[in-house]
């Protein structure tokens, strides 16, 4: 597959190529995936939501399952994911947080549920389309066969200063962990859930997403990169710009980086795993 190569330093980890594909590969359908994704007061977009996974999914899937994860909502996003598994027995299935965890903590409860081999996640806006995910598979199924495909939004539909913030990120990103992807928090993602075991992350907020990807790159796992197209939240409101969403994703940014700094190999160890042994 036709791609730019990015170098990975020692720091980020990986003896490992990646590559960008600015449009997405055919779609790959795949015997068996598990779809997820975060929702925190999303009762405007989660009955469409999952309409249109259950739609979508059977052109990408022999065999797939819905989990929603309803991170505390304190809306009707709770009842109505109930609803909506009752009436899809098997097929959509739901985790329940007591409070508001965080955007990590949502995500780390989405892959230990999964349950299939390929894992998927988008989030709950409704942001990323479900037929995109066959954009993943289409870059998983090439020859040199990734651990790991993540999406990057080929054109960013938010609010400036959410924008501002990616970049300011992306940049630290890569000034301190040497982690040279080209949108690292982009919520369209798939994995093989092999490439997770082992792998511990501590972070249960917004800094989830990179300290999985510089932990699967320490791991020798390959991450690749696949142009996704985003669209504009219509319902529900953003939260990823809130000052403590922002100071939290800080906090575990620089709680990593001195950990690594003062003992590499114990801080790659540090936090919870993200799949059960054997699982």
């Amino acid at each position: 597959m036709a791609g730019r190569p990015l170098s990975d330093s020692a720091e980020a980890g990986a003896r490992t190529i990646a590559t960008v594909t600015p449009e997405g590969p055919s779609p790959t359908r795949v015997p068996r995936l598990s779809y997820f994704f975060p929702a925190h007061n999303e009762e405007a977009n989660l009955e469409g939501l999952v309409a249109e996974a259950l739609e979508t999914l059977p052109t990408l899937a022999d065999t797939f399952e819905i989990i929603a994860v309803d991170d505390g909502s304190r809306d009707g996003t709770p009842a109505l994911a109930d609803a909506l598994s009752a009436a899809h027995p098997d097929v959509v299935r739901v985790v329940h947080h007591p409070t508001n965890l965080g955007y990590g903590a949502a995500l780390r409860s989405g892959f230990g549920a999964a349950r299939y081999d390929l894992v998927a996640f988008t989030d709950g806006d409704r942001q990323f389309r479900v037929a995109d995910i066959g954009r993943l598979t289409g870059r998983l199924a090439a020859p040199d066969a990734p651990d790991v495909v993540v999406g990057f939004r080929i054109k960013r539909a938010d609010p400036l200063v959410r924008t501002l913030y990616a970049r300011a990120y992306r940049l630290a990103n890569r000034i301190f962990f040497g982690l040279q992807v080209t949108d690292v928090d982009c919520a369209c993602k798939l994995l093989r859930r092999e490439a997770l075991d082992g792998l511990r992350v501590e972070s249960g907020g917004a800094f989830f997403s990179a300290e999985m990807i510089i932990k699967l790159r320490a791991a020798g796992r390959t991450v690749v990169e696949v142009g996704v197209p985003h669209y504009p939240r219509t319902a529900g409101s953003a939260t990823g710009a809130k000052p403590r969403v922002v100071l939290r994703a800080v906090r575990d940014f620089w709680l990593l980086r001195l950990r690594m700094w003062a003992d590499r190999a114990r801080a790659l160890r540090r936090g919870e795993p993200l799949v059960r042994p054997g699982g």
